[in-house]
This record gives C-alpha cells, sequence and structure tokens, in this order.
C-alpha cells in the first residue's frame, strides 16, 4: 500500500505515462467508505440521462441505461489518470444539445447528429489539450457572446423543463414541492445559516447530499399526488441492452455521419466548450481552496490533462455509446462535497484521490444494483427536471456577471434569445455582427463600467449614513 508512505506536502503515490499520473485503489490511494455509499446513493442523478435519450432519440429504457453505464465507466479515467475531479455531465449545455439535435428528424439523422456533435467536442478538446491553446481560445471570444451564451443555456434549461413537452406537464405538483426543496437546500441563505450552526449535523448532511434528498423526495411525492406509480422494487442486477445500442444507434450499426452533421455542429460545439471550460476554472478555484487547508498533500491539476481526459471521453462515447449530456469535467456540487470532508484533515479523508476515487466507484456500482435502479425508474424525469433547473439558476447568475458593463447585458440578451430560438448558429452569428457595430475595433475588449459595482457602493454609502 504505497499511500501509507506519503509524506508531508507530496503528491500521493503514481505510477508516470507521459501527461497521465496513474492511481488505483488500494494501492496508491485509501479507500474512502463514506464516499463510496454516497457515490452509491448518487447514481440516482446519473441515471436522469435516460430520460433524455428515451425522449429526444426513442432509446428504449435498457439501452438507454447501457449508455449511462459505458458513461460511469469513463468516469473513472479522471481520478486514474491524475485529474483530481469528480467528472459528469456537461449540464449546462444539455439544453444546446437538445436544440442542435432536434433540427434534425427523429431516427438515423438524429443519431448522426449527435454522434458528430460529440465527436466533434472530442476532437477539438484533445487539440486543446495537447497544444495548450485553451486559454487562447476563450480569450478571442468576446465577454458579450459568453455572457449571452450561458446565459441562453440557462433559460433555455428552464425552458426545457416548463415548455410544451416538458417534464412539468407530466409532474407539476411534484416538480413544485421538490424543486422548492432543493432550491431551499441549495441557495437559502436561511438554511445556509443553519448549515453553519453547530448543533445543525443533521442540516449539514441534507446539504452535502446535493439534490438527492429531492430525488428521494420525488419518490414519495409523485405516487402520492398520482403523477407516478410506487416504485417496483425489483432485486438482482440491471441489465443493460449493448447489442441493440451498437447495433441501432453508433457508428456500428448506422455508419459514419456525413461531412455536412459535422459542419452543421461547429457553432454548437464551440458554444459547448464555453461552458466546458467554465466548469475548468471552477475547479482551479475549488481546488485552490483546499490547498490552504491540507497542505499535507500537494494536489496537481492540470486544465491541459483535463482536456486530453474529457476530449477523450467523448470521442469514444460518440462512437460506442452517443450521449445526450456529453463528458464534462466537472460535477461541481458533489466536488464541493469531497472537497468540504478532505478539508477536515487526514483522518477523515487521507488523500483527495481517494475521495473522489471511492464515490465514482460508488456511483458505478449503484448503476449495476436493480434495487436502486428500479427505486427511481418512476421519478427519472422528475430528477432531470430539478437538474436542469437549478443548472438553470446558477447558469442565469453566471451568464449575467460574465457581462462587464450595460452594452454587454443588451447583446447577451439577445444573444440568449436567439440561443434558445434559433439555435448556435444564429446565437454566434448575431452576436458578433452586434460586437462589430457596438465596440467597432474594441471587438475583442469591449468595455467595463460599473453595473456590478454600483448597488455595493450604494449599499455601503447607505451603511455608513447609518452608523
Amino acid at each position: 500500500m504505497k499511500w501509507k508512505n506519503r509524506q508531508f506536502g507530496e503528491e500521493s503515490p503514481y505510477i508516470s505515462a507521459g501527461p497521465f499520473k496513474i492511481r488505483l485503489p488500494i494501492i496508491h490511494y485509501r479507500f474512502e467508505w463514506p464516499d463510496f455509499v454516497q457515490g452509491l446513493l448518487m447514481c440516482a442523478v446519473d441515471l436522469g440521462a435516460i430520460t433524455l435519450l428515451s425522449q429526444h432519440l426513442g432509446m428504449p429504457f435498457d439501452v438507454a441505461l447501457a449508455v449511462v453505464i459505458l458513461n460511469g465507466l469513463f468516469y473513472l479515467l479522471h481520478h486514474i489518470l491524475g485529474d483530481p475531479v469528480i467528472p459528469g455531465w456537461i449540464t449546462p449545455a444539455v439544453p444546446l444539445i437538445v436544440l442542435f439535435v432536434t433540427q434534425f428528424e427523429e431516427g438515423p439523422d438524429r443519431v448522426y447528429a449527435l454522434v458528430a456533435f460529440q465527436l466533434t467536442l472530442g476532437i477539438f478538446s484533445i487539440l486543446l489539450g495537447v497544444t495548450g491553446l485553451a486559454n487562447k481560445v476563450v480569450h478571442l471570444v468576446p465577454n458579450a457572446i459568453k455572457s449571452g451564451i450561458i446565459l441562453g443555456a440557462g433559460i433555455g434549461a428552464v425552458v426545457s423543463v416548463f415548455g410544451e413537452g416538458g417534464q412539468f406537464e407530466l409532474f407539476p405538483i411534484t416538480i413544485t414541492i421538490c424543486i422548492g426543496f432543493a432550491f431551499y437546500l441549495t441557495f437559502s441563505r436561511q438554511f445556509e445559516k443553519i448549515r453553519k450552526n453547530k448543533k445543525g449535523f443533521l442540516f449539514t448532511l441534507l446539504g452535502n447530499l446535493g439534490i438527492l434528498p429531492s430525488i428521494f423526495l420525488a419518490v414519495i411525492v409523485a405516487p402520492l399526488v398520482g403523477e407516478a406509480k410506487w416504485p417496483d422494487i425489483q432485486w438482482g442486477f440491471s441489465h443493460p441492452d449493448f447489442a441493440t445500442l451498437w447495433s441501432e444507434y453508433t457508428v456500428f450499426g448506422l455508419g459514419i455521419p456525413a461531412w455536412s452533421f459535422f459542419v452543421q455542429a461547429i457553432p454548437a460545439v464551440l458554444a459547448t466548450y464555453l461552458v466546458v471550460f467554465g466548469d475548468v476554472l471552477k475547479t482551479k478555484a475549488l481546488l485552490s481552496e483546499s490547498d490552504v487547508v491540507r497542505k499535507d498533500e500537494k494536489v496537481d491539476y492540470n486544465p491541459n490533462r483535463a482536456h486530453l481526459i474529457f476530449g477523450g471521453r467523448n470521442t469514444i462515447m460518440s462512437i460506442i455509446g452517443p450521449d445526450m449530456t456529453m463528458c464534462g469535467p466537472l460535477w461541481a456540487a458533489m466536488q464541493v462535497v469531497v472537497i468540504e470532508r478532505f478539508k477536515e484533515g487526514k483522518k477523515a479523508m487521507n488523500s483527495l484521490f481517494g475521495g473522489i476515487g471511492s464515490f465514482r466507484w460508488g456511483t458505478n456500482t449503484g448503476l449495476l444494483l436493480l434495487p436502486i435502479v428500479s427505486l427511481v425508474q418512476p421519478i427519472l424525469s422528475v430528477a432531470l427536471a430539478l437538474t436542469l433547473l437549478i443548472q438553470g439558476y446558477v447558469s442565469v447568475r453566471i451568464g449575467v456577471m460574465q457581462a462587464r458593463s450595460q452594452r454587454d447585458l443588451g447583446i447577451a440578451g439577445i444573444v440568449a434569445a436567439l440561443l434558445v430560438i434559433k439555435g448556435a448558429s444564429w446565437a454566434f452569428a448575431v452576436g458578433i455582427i452586434l460586437c462589430v457595430l457596438i465596440y467597432g475595433k474594441d471587438f475583442f475588449k469591449g468595455e467595463v463600467d460599473n453595473t456590478f459595482i454600483k448597488d455595493t457602493l450604494e449599499q455601503k454609502d447607505d451603511m455608513k449614513e447609518v452608523v
């Protein structure tokens, strides 16, 4: 057990392999049972992708389950290859992906569109990882357009739930109750105060579980209000249908998409990448916070290595199991939960890799257990709706703050609306035209005003008057 030999301030043991640092459970990191058990339950969130695959690609449940399981296996690559994160979906981009693929008729063309999208995103990410150009690509996009894309993704998430054919039509009462509970646990100032109270251990636990308490609440509420059946708990192991997946929904059965699908995917891929890069920046920020507390372990986060891994995941998944949620670099909510436990000290979690690795081993185990899968099967649409609405809230907030002036906000609003209504091609085209017309030679730089500091300054002045 090499993990026992780590010296203060060193990285956890690993096997060097070029840009990667291979770490295996038990050998290179201690298995963390609390994180494994949490992962066992949180696989319910991963299962929410089944609703998207069924709704937009017409996949049967067991076929969609096969995609989720394949994606779960590739989640393990991050910590095994040295990326200290809990990976997840590219959740803010789900509405962008839905908008893109639904432009095509359901059937082979829609599958071709999804394959082209995910393969293009994967190769693009790998190229940026190899060349180290990720920062430059994102900085070339004006703040107004970045703001509009992220803002539009958030609005699109809300529209996908409440719009025609959305999940709210089927589960209005359940979603209303459960999203209220989820927002209270996640964003309420009152609940945050309770969590900080030393006597509020139960509330702290609820907050650390993300949207899982709301999903379990939906399991009870939906049958009580007549919006779903009570779960038919089954025992044994789940039954993913890989044969049908590969024969009817991949290049093995359908062939390679025509070039036109790849060309049409480029604007939506660029829009999605802006969201992905935001997750990369978020990862760096979260790990920097933990570095201050846990000086006993050096945690090496390399954005280029991260690009190679999630780019590789998307490339491979596009071939063996195209997925509507894409393969993202970070599950922010659970990364925060694990990091908070990591901060408690070496006794609580010997190594960050132990925590994130054990969590993802847990989710993979949960996907194979039929009791867990059958428990949440009736309310998977609710789980998806909760995920999208919370992400919508966060994306709108981040999107607005990405703007640096009132003019940026004006452009962003139009870009966001066009993204939701017409798609990424229109959004980028109109955004570029507006930036040229409004900013001219300052196209890339834009302008900065006091839009986001005005209220803060006024509040400070008010406080001075009171004092």
